[in-house]
């Protein structure tokens, strides 16, 4: 984990995504899914360019099962976008750092990416 990505669990979810001030991107992932594994720098790299405005969070579907059940995970990664305490997008399967970015951008604005 870096400096921009916080591990979160089942009981820290609403606190650290529900009731955040700004946008949230969750990845939900495993340490046995490889495609979560590919995706991790791509992740990295997103909550390095949208620190200022955004927040970037994992979930470890494994050891938090509730909140993984919660928002119906099924497949692994899964990204989703939290805004105000709601959904607003997800992304399931591994993905580009530019379509992570676009989904973004239409909910923070580009103006405000460091």
């Amino acid at each position: 984990m870096s400096e921009h990505v916080k591990e979160t669990t089942d009981g820290a979810f609403e606190d650290d995504v529900l009731k955040s001030d700004r946008p949230v991107l969750v990845d939900f992932w495993a340490a046995w899914c490889a495609p979560c594994r590919m995706l991790a720098p791509t992740v990295e790299a997103v909550a390095e360019k949208y620190a200022s405005s955004a927040r970037v969070v994992k979930v470890n579907v494994d050891d938090n099962p509730s909140v993984s059940q919660r928002f119906g995970i099924k497949g692994i990664p899964t990204l989703i976008l939290f805004k105000n305490g709601k959904e607003e997008e997800r992304v399931v399967g591994a993905t580009s750092e530019q379509a992570i970015s676009r989904m973004l951008d239409k909910h923070v604005g580009a103006a405000t990416v460091a």
